[in-house]
């Protein structure tokens, strides 16, 4: 009984420090820094965060592993994954090229491909394994900057950026709306898609104080630093940490935190739409 009593009591302190979320992110500052440094490494920094963090990459962990019986901090890093992807993709294909007849950065393009691995699989490759070279494959990149690697901060190139950004949002959203309704979202998955939606919250966060900076210029030219300083309130305010997730309805004593949620990351959505028709003028 007191081995069994030990094991539950492993499980539950393993478990209880694999929970614990990320702190927010925050632009990395380097010396000699040149435009496209704080993207890159922010890409970099929100990986990490989720590969470094006690127990480190949660989605693949094995059957019965303290991991595997956890569903928070797991979906919370998928969401956090879409978002890398979305971001991987822009770099490759319209942030690094002036042109799209300019040939593809080679390590952009394996950043890219090892971010799309299977998040799910724990060996051949394992999920850490191929992120933790997407990594590498960025560091790479961020080394070429300003010879053989490109950054363009375009308007267009930062319209490409906020597109995946806002259709993710989106999606997201509307999955938070649809817990209202228990026959279209099983209670067991409500915490799921909060965790996941707050994932995307926090990497979109990073992504957008990245783009702060290394946009800073074409947002001043714009007058759009306000409205994106705005955005990056509400996905501050989407970090909230719950001691439960719970879905009360309006009029009930518990609160409806998947409404709350969707209500900060819905008005980044929308100011974001603003931000993409500002740029898209003139």
């Amino acid at each position: 009984m007191i081995l069994i009593a030990l094991i539950v009591l492993g499980y539950a302190t393993v478990g209880f420090l694999q929970s614990r979320g990320p702190a927010l992110p925050e632009v990395r500052e380097v010396e000699a820094s040149i435009t496209g440094d704080a993207s890159v490494l922010m890409i970099v920094d929100v990986m990490r965060a989720q590969l470094e963090g006690f127990g480190g990459w949660l989605p693949n962990d094995l059957p019965l592993t303290p991991g595997w019986m956890q569903d928070n901090l797991p979906n919370f890093q998928l969401g956090v994954l879409q978002v890398v992807r979305h971001t991987t993709r822009v770099l490759r294909d319209n942030l690094s090229r002036q042109r799209t007849s300019d040939a593809v950065h080679k390590q952009a393009d394996l950043a890219y491909s090892a971010y799309a691995n299977d998040p799910l699989k724990w060996a051949f490759p394992s999920a850490e394994g191929a992120f933790g070279r997407g990594n590498g494959a960025l560091l790479q990149f961020r080394g070429d900057l300003g010879g053989l690697a490109n950054f363009y901060p375009r308007a267009d190139n930062l319209i490409q950026l906020l597109e995946p950004y806002i259709s993710e949002l989106g999606a997201v959203t509307s999955v938070l709306l649809d817990a209202q309704d228990s026959d279209k979202v099983s209670w067991m998955r409500i915490d799921d898609n909060f965790y996941y939606a707050k994932g995307v919250g926090y990497a979109a966060l990073g992504m957008m104080l990245a783009v702060r900076q290394d946009f800073d210029k074409i947002l001043t030219d714009k007058n759009a630093t306000e409205i994106t300083d705005l955005i990056l309130q509400s996905l501050r305010e989407s970090q909230f940490e719950p001691w439960l997730v719970t879905n009360g309805s309006k009029n009930g004593v518990l609160a409806n935190h998947s409404n709350n949620l969707k209500v900060y990351l819905d008005d980044a959505r929308q100011k974001m739409k603003s931000l993409v028709s500002i740029l898209d003028q003139g």
